[in-house]
């Protein structure tokens, strides 16, 4: 294994060395098929490897802005900007030879509009469900939530990262249907970081979000500001993730052999988009650009470098700004985290430089033979850091994530700490406290763990024998703690619980009182009970 385990089980990384062999994986065109009991069932697919590559320009989703000003819902007398965003069914151009796609949009385009706000200036957020009444994609009626006699189109948006009171949170039994729309009040009050919406439906997440309901979020601030990094043309987003195509080119999500039971435990799909298209091209000048990366995938951990061998500095992670840039020759991204880089393409006029994940081509930077004046910065120091004492702690959580592998019930269920979405709350902590929150990961893959409405700080990761925590509730380590890499030592919302250890987490709960998720965003795991409530309760 390499730096981080890759972000992989040892099962999983052996199943995508096997597939990438067999040239089946990361990009690269075949049916894929998936070792695990249930087995996954797969159509003749889109052969990704007989398109040209680099022939669509990368596409900029469009920056949102407000439809007018409603009042504050916490000071009526005082008024704030207001958006609106439609839920639609579309059809999309994901490469120049390739029919359009059936998908589903918030506003007009996959991933959907930016948000571009500041800090300290609140905003309400209305999102309409015009969705049809009927859903593209298998739903499973055994998962929780997503039972037949609910409605097969039900949508709620979660700002992922948002500190937000938790009628705003995006809850996700807190879903509307087809015709209906729900406002939320997002404070905007957190220092400047890459936030992400998407769907949150019960029991239909993986199926809403692999059908295009995803977006991004940046909140600004002044200090930021002050930086000089890279900003307008030279800040592009690239929202990664993965997908299967059919031969006619729409969207393919896999099945397991029972139709009754259509659920499988993960999704790697063998198109990788990039802001929704197959293997685009960007034209950029021999300068500093500001890269804002999101993993929107399923299921795949992406590790992407540049054809080059170029080094790329990381300054950000999800919740902001790391304490220093970061050079790698190789970044590591689990779903749902974020990663901000600088690339300089000074030294590389009239190149062309491909983005790889593995093995595979991605998309391509055209780099021209002259630039424009650069003037921006890559600060040698970014932000201060200030590290949570665990001595501030006043609880410490253990927490298992396991499965449930009975084979005479179907789906095989993921589980958080033994318990099932309605069972009842164990997570209480209080509002301003700090608790250190300790995964135990039983199970062979890397579960990239997220927490709503709170931040929090990796302390360290640790091998341990699960054999003895089976038999007696003890745990015992293997060997040293790993200290966070360089790169995640900052601010999280999301962090890989790799297979075999330990990973500790120190939060404050600040922010708000009230019902909140904590959840594994391998989003089949989610939407099959790897997902708990848990309550902030006032001191």
């Amino acid at each position: 294994m390499t730096s981080r385990f890759r972000h992989l089980s040892r099962r999983a990384f052996l199943r995508e060395s096997a597939l990438l062999t067999a040239g089946l994986a990361s990009g690269v065109g075949g049916t894929r098929q998936n070792p695990h009991r249930t087995g996954i069932v797969t159509r003749p697919l889109l052969d990704v490897t007989s398109l040209e590559k680099f022939v669509d320009p990368l596409p900029i989703p469009s920056v949102i802005g407000p439809s007018g000003r409603k009042p504050h819902p916490e000071h009526p007398s005082s008024s704030i900007p207001y958006y609106r965003v439609p839920l639609r069914a579309m059809t999309a151009k994901i490469h120049r030879d390739v029919q359009p796609t059936n998908v589903w949009t918030y506003g007009r385009s996959v991933p959907g509009p930016t948000f571009e706000v500041r800090r300290g200036e609140p905003a309400l957020v209305e999102w309409s469900n015009e969705l049809p009444a009927a859903h593209f994609l298998p739903i499973d009626t055994n998962v929780h939530g997503a039972e037949a006699s609910q409605p097969a189109v039900r949508v709620v948006t979660h700002l992922h990262g948002g500190r937000v009171p938790a009628k705003s949170d995006g809850y996700p039994e807190d879903w509307r249907p087809t015709g209906k729309s729900v406002t939320y009040f997002y404070p905007n009050d957190q220092e400047a970081a890459h936030l992400w919406y998407h769907d949150h439906a019960l029991g239909i997440t993986r199926l809403n979000i692999y059908a295009g309901l995803f977006g991004n979020y940046f909140l600004r601030d002044d200090f930021e500001d002050g930086l000089n990094l890279p900003k307008g043309p030279y800040e592009i987003p690239l929202t990664l993730c993965d997908r299967f195509f059919d031969r006619e080119g729409q969207l393919y999500y896999p099945v397991s052999p029972d139709p009754k039971s259509p659920w499988v435990p993960e999704v790697f799909g063998q198109s990788i988009l990039v802001n929704g298209k197959l293997f685009p091209y960007v034209e950029v000048r021999p300068r500093k650009y500001r890269f804002r990366l999101l993993n929107a995938a399923n299921g795949r951990f992406f590790h992407l470098a540049l054809s080059n061998g170029q080094t790329l500095h990381q300054i950000g992670t999800d919740l902001g700004l790391l304490p220093a840039p970061v050079e790698l020759k190789t970044l590591a991204i689990a779903p749902a985290e974020r990663a901000d880089v600088i690339v300089d393409f000074a030294d590389h006029a009239d190149e062309r430089i491909v983005l790889t994940n593995d093995i595979s081509p991605v998309m391509q930077f055209r780099v021209a033979k002259t630039g424009a004046p650069d003037t921006n910065s890559l600060p040698s120091t970014l932000r201060t850091l200030t590290s949570i004492a665990e001595s501030d702690a006043v609880n410490t959580r253990i927490l298992t994530l396991g499965e449930k592998d009975d084979r005479n019930t179907n789906p095989l269920m993921m589980l958080l700490n033994n318990a099932r979405w309605h069972d009842p709350v164990t997570e209480n902590p209080k509002l301003n406290s700090v608790e250190i929150w300790s995964f135990l990961n039983f199970t062979d893959d890397s579960h990239p763990i997220h927490l709503h409405m709170v931040r929090f700080q990796l302390l360290d990761r640790r091998q341990f024998v699960p054999e003895y925590y089976y038999r007696g509730g003890k745990i015992v380590y293997i060997n040293a703690p790993v200290p966070p890499t360089p790169n995640e030592a900052g601010w999280k919302d999301t962090i890989p619980a790799h297979s075999g250890m330990v990973t500790r987490i120190i939060v404050k709960f600040d922010g708000f009182t009230g019902r909140y998720v904590w959840h594994c965003h391998l989003l089949e795991h989610e939407d099959n009970e790897m997902m708990r409530p848990f309550d902030i309760v006032a001191p």
